[in-house]
């Protein structure tokens, strides 16, 4: 196990530098975004105003393989952390949040739904006066 170490310690250092950055996420910029979404965010249907669906072509094919791209790789090195030293589960979840996929919203509404999260994102909202979100039934 330590000449494997030893052989793959430069994955181990970007591993190590993306924990970092994932904790650093988590700590400042998920509380950060669950304060700027809407309230009804769970609740419409059509797309959020700042989509790329209103953008040229080109720009929306790259923004959007751009997000996809980071989002798999944030969620392969969550995976990759669950093992080794780092914050995996935060990692896969910042990951699957960048990814687009079908059946992306059920996924969030299951996580948000739970009730220790719905508690702290409510508590996070209430914190910085904004309206508690609505989540459907």
């Amino acid at each position: 196990m330590l000449e494997w170490v030893r052989s793959h310690d430069q994955l181990l250092w970007w591993l190590g530098l993306t924990s970092v950055i994932t904790f650093a996420l988590g700590v400042f910029f998920v509380p950060l975004l669950v304060v700027r979404m809407p309230e009804d965010f769970f609740v419409r249907k059509g797309p959020p105003a700042d989509s790329f669906r209103g953008r040229h072509a080109v720009v929306r094919i790259v923004g959007l393989a751009l997000r996809n791209l980071l989002g798999l790789a944030l969620v392969l090195a969550g995976i990759a952390m669950l093992v080794l030293p780092g914050q995996g589960i935060l990692t896969i979840l910042i990951g699957l949040g960048l990814l687009t996929f079908p059946g992306k919203r059920k996924l969030e509404l299951a996580i948000v739904r739970r009730r220790p999260i719905l508690r702290v994102v409510q508590w996070i909202r209430k914190r910085r006066d904004r309206p508690p979100l609505q989540i459907p039934d």
